[in-house]
């Protein structure tokens, strides 16, 4: 059957009694019609049927005719069938449809009972660049459904300087509710929180617990002042979790010693445990430091708090930290044998007392040696020099490729001959990691010495094949170490220094 036969059965279908067969009919004219056919189905949108309704505008919008569909279409997205109102808006988001009665519709929709309506909506506003209604927009925020307030909350963010948006904005801030007030208060710049204060410390007696959350963070950066007083209030009726952990942060960062029994109520919590240590080690008394101790002993305490305490303990510099620390890094638990490297590298970047360097330096060394946590203990030992010469060793002896590599990225390049020997031999390591560090630590010789590099035809040569290396990183370091090295280095290799 040739297309204008096809035309003539659906124009002759759209008259038929049976619905099903009306339905099929302006399907199939939206599939093969032409623009002047658009008449035919202007017709079948006002069809009894709502089925035969949803074809129709489904089918303006295959059709793609702007003149004959707009009023139908801004019609039909008012349907009292959620599937009529779908196809609409999907057909007037097709024809692109941008003037004053389709902004409205799609604006009316922000409100609709039908998710995908309320993304159809957001979709097309979006494309048009407006808010439609900038209530209902900013109502959005609160939307259930993933899908509709992250859509919402990219176009509010990207109207926020349109006066009827941003104001609409600090309304609900200050006097909204649940989400849509929460996510609010996360959108305003901090120049907005003076004029906010007193909505937001009543915001701290909000039956949402996700606003009394967006509070918190918020008075935050107010740092201590009137909030210190509300917040300890707060944080002795709260009883959500993620609320707590927040009120734990604020005050502990602002050395409140309010928070002391408020955090050891929390500690045995798996959310808010961990901030409540955190907040602990911010007190600075020396109870608190003793419920860190207990903390860090306790073995019915989950493993993320029993780190935090370990952080604590090292961030507070207390003169057994370094103690209380060591013998963590043979726990089982992963977490706190990360929360004592982590505790121990902050002591060290904060320096330790003389009695204490060589034990630190042989205790990490010798984990590093055992190829657990071998970053974060790389990262722990960042600056220790009583630790080179067993770092040293493990560059040139550890059976561990990654081992080797860490040792080699702690060397200094300025230190000693040797160490510059080290980072030649790791270019012809197997291990890809040692490769790449060891073409770092050339580049990082060559932009701190300024005498000869021995043998500079055979490491500019071993260097340029490293350029062809199959590690994208690997090409990269090969690719700096050549030009750090300088002109010698690229005659030597044969490949021109960058212009």
């Amino acid at each position: 059957m040739s297309a204008e036969h096809q035309i003539a059965h659906f124009l002759r279908e759209l008259g038929s009694q049976d619905p099903d067969r009306r339905t099929a009919a302006a399907k199939g004219l939206g599939r093969t019609g032409r623009p002047e056919h658009a008449a035919a189905l202007v017709g079948a949108a006002g069809d009894p049927d709502p089925r035969v309704r949803a074809a129709a505008a489904h089918g303006l919008g295959r059709l793609g005719e702007r003149q004959a569909g707009p009023g139908v279409l801004v019609r039909l997205m008012g349907d009292p069938q959620p599937e009529v109102r779908r196809g609409a808006s999907l057909a007037a988001l097709r024809l692109g449809l941008d003037d004053r009665p389709a902004t409205e519709a799609y604006a009316r929709l922000l409100r609709d009972p039908d998710r995908h309506l309320r993304i159809n909506a957001l979709t097309a506003l979006t494309a048009l660049g407006t808010p439609g209604d900038p209530v209902a927009l900013v109502e959005s925020l609160g939307d259930a459904d993933s899908a509709v307030w992250g859509r919402a909350h990219s176009l509010v963010y990207r109207l926020r300087d349109v006066p009827a948006v941003r104001a609409e904005v600090v309304r609900t801030a200050r006097e909204g509710t649940g989400a849509a007030r929460a996510r609010a208060l996360e959108m305003l710049p901090a120049r907005c929180t003076e004029r906010l204060l007193d909505s937001l410390l009543a915001g701290l007696r909000d039956p949402s617990a996700q606003v009394r959350t967006a509070v918190v963070r918020r008075l935050l950066a107010t740092g201590p002042g009137p909030a210190a007083d509300a917040l300890a209030v707060a944080l002795d009726g709260e009883r959500d979790p993620e609320t707590a952990a927040w009120l734990l942060v604020a005050l502990g960062r602002w050395n409140d010693p309010r928070a002391l029994g408020p955090a050891v109520r929390w500690l045995g919590d798996p959310v808010a445990g961990p901030r409540a240590a955190r907040a602990l080690g911010g007190i600075r008394t020396e109870a608190a430091a003793e419920e860190l101790r207990t903390a860090l002993d306790d073995r019915a305490l989950p493993g993320l708090t029993r780190a935090a305490a370990a952080v604590a303990i090292g961030e507070s510099g207390a003169w057994d930290a370094v103690w209380w620390l060591l013998p963590l890094l043979d726990d089982a638990d992963a977490d706190l044998r990360g929360g004592a490297l982590d505790g121990l590298g902050t002591l060290i970047d904060d320096g330790l007392r003389p009695w204490e360097r060589h034990a630190v330096a042989w205790a990490l060394a010798a984990h590093l040696a055992d190829g657990h946590d071998v970053w974060r203990t790389r990262n722990a030992l960042a600056g220790l020099a009583q630790a080179l010469p067993a770092v040293r060793r493990l560059a040139d002896r550890a059976s561990h490729g990654e081992v080797r590599a860490a040792a080699l990225s702690l060397l200094d390049p300025d230190g000693t001959t040797g160490d510059l020997r080290r980072f030649v031999r790791g270019l012809d390591d197997p291990y890809e990691a040692v490769r790449y560090h060891a073409a770092l630590g050339l580049t990082r010789w060559a932009e701190t010495s300024t005498g000869p590099l021995p043998d500079t035809a055979r490491v500019s040569a071993r260097l340029t094949v490293l350029t062809s290396d199959a590690s994208p990183r690997l090409r990269q370091a090969a690719t700096d170490a050549l030009d750090a090295l300088g002109p010698a280095a690229g005659a030597a290799s044969g490949r021109r220094p960058r212009p």
